[in-house]
């Protein structure tokens, strides 16, 4: 149970005394939770190993574990308990920022894009200075903590909209079993994909031919594996991003955005075999084209203010 939580609220030893007794009840209900952000959890596993791709073998999982204890920061220390504090008081301010956080990862995404964009590439050697710098590794480690907030602020949020009618002892404890069940199944998930190259290079040394073969098609594979998930995670942010502020806009009344994509991509794939995944296909790109788009605006919006600062 994280005692960082707890401390931080007001009365500590009703909401243990509560948690302890109710423990196959919170148990249950942040079980139902965890399945709601399974979407989002997702989207966070994929976009995650971009940020240590292309460093030394021997600085991934000590990459990976800071960025572990960033994202168990964010939910336990940052976002739990201003969640927590929303939902007896506030519950209209978590709408905004939820858009906030969508607009943000939007933002990330265009970024991404326009980088990805045919440019002048960087030799080997200029390449390996940057990733041999320290620097460089502490800023992708803090890009990594800030994407992971925005996401893991959205998969919290959708687990108290599942228990938003318990009393307050039963939310702080659920919110704080799917923090921290989260957390341990993204970066368990992700250690094991960025070292699955250097499980495949030990197969590959020894043992039978077919253990041999194996090992070899990881090596092979895995660095494919890695490029496509940098591609997923970019698509995803734009996505996740934004759909969360589509459904903000609909909250609001605001253009009517989500509902008629969501309309749109019912009437579309009602009759196709599969529909519900055509459906899902439909909303998910519909989003991500949103998200591209309003990205995109940001971007442009910020190298205007950039620009005019540099002019001056």
């Amino acid at each position: 149970m994280p005692s960082g939580l707890f401390a931080l609220l007001d009365d500590v030893a009703t909401i243990t005394k509560v948690a302890a007794a109710s423990i196959d009840d919170i148990g249950a209900a942040a079980s139902k939770a965890g399945v709601k952000a399974a979407g989002v959890v997702v989207d966070d596993t994929a976009v995650t190993p971009r940020y240590v791709t292309g460093f030394t073998p021997d600085r991934e999982l000590p990459i990976i574990w800071r960025i572990t204890k960033g994202s168990l920061f964010n939910k336990l220390v940052l976002i739990v308990p201003a969640l927590l504090l929303m939902s007896a008081v506030a519950q209209w301010a978590i709408t905004p920022l939820l858009m906030l956080g969508g607009a943000y990862l939007c933002f990330e995404g265009a970024e991404k894009v326009l980088h990805s964009l045919p440019k002048d590439k960087t030799s080997l050697a200029e390449d390996a200075a940057i990733v041999a710098d320290k620097h460089h590794e502490e800023a992708m480690v803090k890009g990594a903590v800030r994407t992971d907030f925005i996401l893991s602020a959205e998969i919290m949020v959708i687990a108290l909209n599942e228990v938003l009618d318990e009393h307050f002892a039963m939310r702080a404890a659920t919110l704080a079993v799917v923090a921290v069940a989260i957390t341990i199944a993204v970066y368990g998930v992700v250690g094991l994909i960025v070292k699955m190259d250097d499980i495949g290079l030990h197969m590959a040394k020894a043992g039978s031919a077919a253990r041999r073969a194996i090992g070899r098609g990881l090596v092979a594979f895995m660095p494919k594996l890695l490029a496509a998930l940098a591609t997923i995670g970019t698509a995803a942010m734009l996505w996740v991003g934004g759909q969360i502020f589509l459904h903000g806009l609909d909250e609001y009344h605001i253009g009517n955005i989500g509902h008629g994509l969501h309309d749109f991509a019912h009437s579309v794939a009602g009759g196709l075999p599969g529909a519900g995944v055509w459906e899902w296909l439909i909303n998910a790109g519909g989003a991500g084209v949103f998200g591209l788009v309003l990205g995109g605006v940001i971007v442009a919006a910020l190298h205007l203010v950039s620009g005019k600062k540099e002019a001056h």
